[in-house]
This record gives C-alpha cells, structure tokens and sequence, in this order.
C-alpha cells in the first residue's frame, strides 16, 4: 500500500482571497479587476467560448492595446504580488512534518485555472511537486501569443489522474489512458486531498469523494459555495481558509492524514498476513 499522500489544491479563493489577475494584471492596464472580469465573461457569452480562453484572449489583446509586453518575467514578477491567506506559507511545511510522523510522505500539487507561471512567481512555488494550471505559448520574443495550456473546471480532473498514475508529463496522453493495475498506480485516490473553493472544483472534488479519497470545501464567507458543496455530497468536510496551526482546516487535514496512515498500516499488516499464509501452505505441501 502507498505510503504518499497527495493534497491538491485550486489557488485563486483557495489559498489566495482573490483572483490572481487582481493583483498585477488589472493594475497595470489600468482596468479595475471587476471591469476587466465582466469584459471577459461578455466576451465568452458573445462568442460561445471556454471561460478559460476568454481570459486568456482577453489578457493578450489588452496587453497589446497598453504597450504591455506579456512574458513569463512580466508573470513570474506579479506573482510577488499575490497574497494569501492565513498561514499558508507555514502551512506546507507542518503538513510534511505531521505526515512524517505518521509515516507517510505529503506530497502537494496545484491544479488551477489561473496562470502557471504568475503561481510560480508565488513565495510558495517551491512548495509543490507540480503545478497544473493555464499557460500561454510564446514567440520568439518570449512575448505570450496563444494558450499552450488551457485548464478549465473538467479538464482538470486529468490532473488526477496523472498524480494517481505518475503520468506528470502534461504532453504523455499514451500512457496516461493505458490501463493500469490498481498496484501499480504510484498514488491511489484513498490517498489524496483535494482542496477548493466553489463549482469551479465540482468535477474534481466528486471524482476523489466518490473514489474513497477525500475532498473539501474552504470559504471565506459562511453561506456561500462550500456550504452548497457539503449538502450536494460533492465535498465531504468544511473549513474557513484559516491555514494557521490549530484551526478547523489543519486538524480536518491532520485528521484525514491520520486515516490515510491508518488504512495504509491495516492494508500493509493484511498483505503480509496473506502472503505468510499462502508461504505456510506451500510449506506445508
């Protein structure tokens, strides 16, 4: 039985309070964030198109209007101006540290629709294995031109899969729809985590819950999205997006990793018990 746990989580709202366009983007077209949201939303209304491309056009086009050379540097540079929630940048670490000591190995993963390389210009970049979210193709002017990358609520979920096979190469679709033997897989669904914030999560959250992983919803507000995710058995637990030592969402996931410990203990002890026991009749004959 695997001995790694996987907690995977979206980034906009879930570990940061506000879209990550919020915090450099809109300000440097100049364009208040809701202003440039409702551009976006009318233009996928207007053109039948992926919300995900929509943004991603519309980046490129307002981009080109202001003079504004988009390039993984601009990105990675605004990503310095994200800022997250409670505890976060402290998170990572304990989380390791409590998996250690239930013999387990945390492993962490981003899947999210924002932009990759803005995450990765994040103080917590460093914090995960990978990280799964939209990406622009660039010219030869390192200038963003077209999406390489577009990552929207049920495109998501083949990132799981990719965690669950150890399929991490975003360009491997062979060997990520071959079938493979539960015992091969290097992380099974009992083993992972999935952390969001909304409908945007739906698909993945299902996917794991109903696989015997587990998933849960985060608010900043009481009422909202995650209350909806519990009561529609989408999520199976609920915190605030408080990710400070002892509050409600650090003991559900140390809880959770205590069951994830567990069940790879019980199942390790019954594989050796099967595996003595057939050596013995063997023996015997």
């Amino acid at each position: 039985m695997s001995r790694i746990a996987a907690i995977m989580y979206d980034f906009d709202k879930t570990l940061s309070p506000k879209d990550m366009q919020d915090y450099a983007f809109s300000p440097e077209i100049g364009m208040p964030a809701e202003e440039f949201w409702r551009r976006c939303n009318d233009l996928m209304h207007e053109n039948n198109m992926d919300s995900i491309l929509a943004y991603m056009y519309y980046m490129v086009k307002m981009a080109k209007e202001k003079g504004i050379k988009l390039t993984r540097q601009m990105f990675r540079a605004s990503g310095k101006n994200v800022r997250l929630f409670p505890g976060v940048t402290e998170w990572f670490s304990r989380m390791n540290e409590y998996g250690r000591s239930k013999g387990l190995t945390v492993e962490h993963y981003v899947i999210s629709s924002g932009i990759r390389e803005i995450i990765e210009g994040t103080e917590i970049a460093h914090e995960f294995r990978r990280i799964y979210a939209a990406e622009f193709y660039y010219d030869n002017n390192g200038e963003a031109v077209w999406p390489a990358m577009a990552v929207n609520y049920t495109s998501k979920t083949q990132f799981i899969y990719r965690i669950n096979k150890e399929v991490l190469d975003v360009t491997d679709a062979r060997r990520l729809n071959e079938s493979t033997p539960e015992e091969q897989k290097r992380i099974p669904f009992t083993n992972m985590i999935y952390i969001g914030d909304g409908l945007t999560d739906v698909p993945c959250m299902k996917l794991v819950k109903t696989s015997g992983g587990h998933s849960v919803a985060v608010y900043q507000k009481e009422g909202g999205e995650a209350d909806r995710l519990i009561i529609q058995g989408r999520a199976g637990h609920i915190a605030p997006t408080d990710y400070r030592e002892g509050s409600r969402l650090d003991t559900t996931i140390k809880a959770i990793l205590d069951v994830i410990a567990a069940n790879s203990a019980t199942t390790e002890a019954y594989i050796e018990d099967l595996q003595s026991a057939k050596l013995r009749e063997y023996a015997e004959k």
